[in-house]
């Protein structure tokens, strides 16, 4: 007997377990396989953990349809493609470009995806459910609903693939994206696709080209020498994602850091509003505080430092430092400058250049996170020169070491050894004297402390400057303003947010439509009119060699002539970074065809800002933040209405893989026990097949030796661990109202969870129970009749409740993104409807409604079957009334001759009559009433009722 069989005889009920995480079964005595736990029956049940494992049912396309029928719980597999052809014939889904706006909108969009070639792993879909889930509760509760889909289509993954095969990127891109689009497709989601737009067609990439011209005329896109990552032996400038540990990822080459004219967008103009406005947003305050954290504003002073010559006088040269703590200025006992400071050169002296020059070499082989890492050990060169402390006159050394950078500040600072971590370790290191000029109580006199407290050993006689006793806050006001009536600095406000790097030298992105002039470099707009600046058709996307992008390889494309002078030019040979088209792209769902403007003003104004906005925690700052910077750019040009894009963001967990059991063998093939050794990465790890663990107390142990203790874990999901669950499997083994189902039934929508196989067993045998609820059981063959169940039977008070309070907790939990207990509150209900003698039509069909979020195919079939003609998509989502929601029973405890035999639930004002006619059907009351003569009843509503049998009939009963 297949396990399909197995699961068509399961008509027994469920019990949802306290977790909400499975599904447990009740096993009755006469169930066909009663001594075989239900959740390891499948006779291929590993063949859906890992797409690289799938071989199971290539052959279902052979069988007959009623073995097909009979193998599985309920006809998904006719029901799914039926209604998705129904929804993409009538075009269900499909938003209106011109929409009644007197009703109101719901604006739900997902992070749209770049579609690489493998396709959607599990995970992908549990945002897309949710937002989906969303978009169909509010089409039912009257809203103009806008819930498209597209892709994010550039990116190095589709030039890689050309540089390593010839094929074109294009090519790439458009096969991924159809693959892409079809797995959507079968799982059900509700997107407008006639709104379907690609980051990498030229009527898209004209807008994002323009909102660039934009940002040229207003002189926030510019170029400047920045330090990028060159790669000599490929000859090509590197993504970050491009190089590990500082060496190419293809190859592994080493990697250099170089500087190189790049176009930058000058985000740090809008810093102050970019933080200012995160305070009106409805998202969670995690992503806010790391947006904050992302711009990192601070106030504090630039302070200038003069160069000293070699006598030790003071030269022309000065070197300007930013510090939020000049209270402790005194303190300065050296000065680091970055490697790549602009200034370096002037302040080295001839013995130490060589040093000097070969230390910039060995930094320029580290990431900037590589430099800044707190716990690495400090390294630094000393120039030779010395520089004044303008506090107190004294000549303190120049150095230059990497754990300063040159994008951050001045790109120099002062060192205080006393009250820096970094800059103690640094100096013990180099034997350079230690000054304290802040002390605290709890404070040691030979430990750094960074903290504020009390100043000391802060007073010049020279300079005029005495801060000694005052306070930190105290003294750094005092110091700023003698600094700025001396000319020493000034008072400044300060970032951490650096101006975004804007070019990638690539083919595979957005031209930038800029001309270069061949006399005098000067750059020029390309004319508005004549954008889209299409990519030009080439054959090799290999690197050049000499950092020159692959575009430059288009000569007849590069070279050409200035419009409006006629004078010769070439083209701007580097590309978009991939966020770019990502930074709008909410904007042009809005009015997706239009070829005049980015955004119509009156459909722009209707639908914005974006209400529910949903993606991985991953996108929490840059492309957030890339975005609204690019909508306040927008919203000073009035092209749109608002100041932000996005009202709620919402982050959604990660799923995780299988559990993996991890054991450790000696050199021997030993194991050993992981509570055992505490230096297990010498010994070989090897993974545990699930059915050789087995739980003991807390821990996982070997069956076979329980002694042995392992090491649990998932994992995130990846080709190289072996644990990708390819969508497409679970949809052929279980449907996709199963997998929409069991993502969201998992755990909270917010939290990471791990996937397991035997949970979507649970959520479909659900699934299967509500289909005979109101279809019937099946036939001898495994088909189901047509029509229903259903009666139209009046509905009784206790059926009422029952779905009334289902409709209202359904629609709080999908309200507050609680999908998984919503899931419960159906499943409670279809545990009480299988109590009852006969399922209403005015019970069933509310309850197919309120599933259709969840699980619209079989709402969708359903709803058909009990004789409505079009979609349920449109219907009127139930509303709760509130009369059926008060809980008005009473338990009332039964004595029977003075003692309490039991308790029944009664209505509140229960007559005698009917409390007694309740008692008499308790089962465990019964006993006590049956074929006995009454003598009397003792009733106070609300209170008991007693029963006084005559003495006759009293049974007597010894021990």
């Amino acid at each position: 007997m297949s396990s399909h069989q197995i699961l068509q005889f399961r008509s027994d009920p469920f019990v949802v377990s306290p977790c909400c995480l499975h599904i447990c079964p009740k096993v009755s005595p006469n169930h066909p396989f009663p001594s075989l736990p239900f959740q390891r029956r499948r006779s291929h049940h590993a063949g859906v953990r890992s797409s690289a494992k799938k071989k199971t049912h290539c052959n279902l396309k052979n069988e007959t349809p009623a073995t097909e029928t009979a193998k599985r719980v309920y006809p998904f597999h006719e029901i799914e493609p039926k209604w998705q052809r129904y929804w993409e014939d009538n075009r269900t889904f499909r938003t209106p470009d011109d929409v009644d706006t007197s009703k109101p909108k719901f604006y739900v969009l997902d992070m749209f995806p770049y579609p690489s070639g493998a396709g959607l792993h599990v995970g992908h879909p549990l945002g897309y459910t949710a937002t989906d889930i969303l978009a169909r509760l509010r089409r039912m509760q009257g809203y103009n609903v806008l819930h498209p889909m597209g892709w994010d289509a550039f990116g190095l993954p589709a030039e890689q693939y050309a540089i390593e095969t010839g094929t074109h990127p294009k090519t790439t891109t458009l096969k991924n994206i159809d693959r892409f689009r079809l797995q959507l497709k079968s799982l059900g989601f509700s997107y407008d696709w006639d709104r379907e737009l690609s980051t990498t067609e030229p009527d898209y990439y004209k807008w994002t080209q323009w909102i660039f011209l934009q940002l040229y005329k207003r002189g926030l896109a510019y170029q400047a020498e920045v330090p990028v990552n060159w790669c000599p032996a490929l000859g090509t400038v590197l993504a970050n994602e491009e190089v590990v540990d500082g060496v190419s990822e293809r190859g592994g080459h080493p990697v250099i850091r170089k500087p190189m004219r790049q176009w930058m967008l000058k985000i740090t103009a809008y810093a102050d509003r970019l933080l200012e406005d995160l305070d009106e947003l409805e998202w969670p305050e995690s992503i806010k505080e790391m947006q904050r954290n992302w711009i990192g504003r601070s106030e504090g002073a630039e302070l200038d430092f003069t160069v000293l010559d070699g006598e030790g006088q003071e030269t022309d040269k000065g070197i300007t430092v930013y510090t939020t703590r000049p209270d402790t200025l005194f303190g300065a006992t050296y000065m680091v400058v970055a490697p790549e400071h602009h200034l370096l050169s002037y302040f080295v002296t001839p013995e130490q250049k060589q040093q000097v020059e070969e230390y910039k070499d060995f930094a320029s082989r580290k990431s900037d996170l590589e430099r800044t890492e707190l716990q690495k050990e400090k390294t630094g060169v000393f120039t030779g020169c010395y520089a004044k402390n303008p506090a107190n006159g004294e000549a303190i050394p120049i150095w230059v070491a990497d754990y300063v950078l040159a994008s951050y500040g001045t790109g120099a600072i002062m060192a205080v050894p006393a009250h820096d971590t970094r800059d103690n370790e640094f100096a013990l290191k180099y034997n350079i004297p230690i000054k304290w000029v802040v002390r605290n109580e709890a404070s040691s006199s030979d430990e750094v402390y960074p903290g504020m407290g009390i100043i000391e050993n802060s007073s010049s006689v020279e300079t005029g400057l005495d801060i000694n006793q005052l306070s930190s806050k105290e003294a750094a006001l005092k110091v700023i303003e003698w600094a700025e009536r001396t000319g020493n600095g000034k008072k400044k406000v300060n970032y951490k947010l650096r101006d975004w790097l804007f070019a990638r030298q690539r083919y595979w992105g957005e031209p930038i439509p800029i001309l270069i002039l061949d006399e005098s470099g000067e750059t020029i707009a390309v004319s508005e009119s004549e954008l889209p600046l299409t990519l030009p058709e080439l054959n090799d996307f290999t690197p050049t060699g000499t950092g020159e992008p692959p575009l430059s390889k288009a000569v007849s494309w590069v070279n050409t002539v200035d419009p409006a002078t006629g004078k010769p030019a070439k083209r701007e040979t580097s590309t978009m970074p991939q966020w770019a088209g990502s930074c709008w792209y909410y904007l042009r769902f809005m009015d997706p065809k239009n070829p005049e403007a980015l955004v119509d003003k009156e459909k722009e104004k209707y639908w914005s800002p974006v209400d529910v906005y949903v993606g991985g925690a991953e996108h929490a700052v840059l492309h957030l933040l890339y975005s609204r910077f690019w909508h306040k750019v927008l919203y000073d040009i009035g092209v749109v209405s608002t100041k932000e894009p996005f009202k709620c963001v919402i982050n959604q967990g990660i799923i995780l893989g299988e559990v993996q059991y991890t054991a450790w063998k000696d050199q021997e093939g030993n194991y050993v026990s992981a509570d055992t050794e505490e230096r297990l990465n010498e010994y070989q790890q090897v993974t545990i097949p699930e059915d050789k663990v087995m739980k003991s107390g807390d821990h996982f142990v070997l069956k076979e030796d329980a002694s042995f203790r392992l090491i649990p874990r998932a994992y995130k999901m990846s080709k190289s661990r072996g644990n990708v669950v390819n969508p497409d499997d679970v949809v052929l083994e279980y449907g996709a109202d199963s997998l929409r189902l069991y993502e969201m039934f998992m755990g909270p929508f917010r939290d990471s969870k791990t996937w397991n196989t035997s949970g979507i067993e649970g959520v479909h045998r659900f699934l299967a129970r509500t289909w005979r609820l109101v279809i019937g059981s099946p036939q001898p063959d495994g088909s189901f009749k047509d029509g229903t169940v259903v009666t139209d039977d009046e509905p009784t008070l206790e059926q009422l409740r029952s779905l009334h309070k289902c409709i209202a907790k359904v629609t709080e939990e999908i309200e507050s993104t609680r999908f998984n207990t919503g899931i419960s509150g159906m499943m409670e209900f279809v545990n009480a409807a299988y109590k009852w003698n006969n399922q209403p039509r005015g019970i069933i069909e509310p309850f197919v409604l309120l599933l259709s979020p969840y699980a619209p195919h079989m709402a969708e079939e359903l709803w058909s079957r009990l004789g409505h003609s079009s979609s349920l998509a449109y219907e009127s989502f139930p509303k709760a009334n509130p009369d059926y929601l008060k809980d008005t029973t009473i338990v009332l405890p039964v004595q029977i001759n003075g003692k309490t035999r039991g308790t029944i639930e009664v209505e509140e004002g229960c007559s005698e009559d009917e409390a007694f006619s309740l008692a008499s059907q308790d089962k465990k009351l019964e006993k006590y009433l049956d074929g006995q003569s009454i003598k009397k009843r003792i009733y106070v509503p609300g209170k008991i009722l007693n029963v006084i049998l005559n003495k006759t009939n009293v049974k007597v009963t010894t021990k």
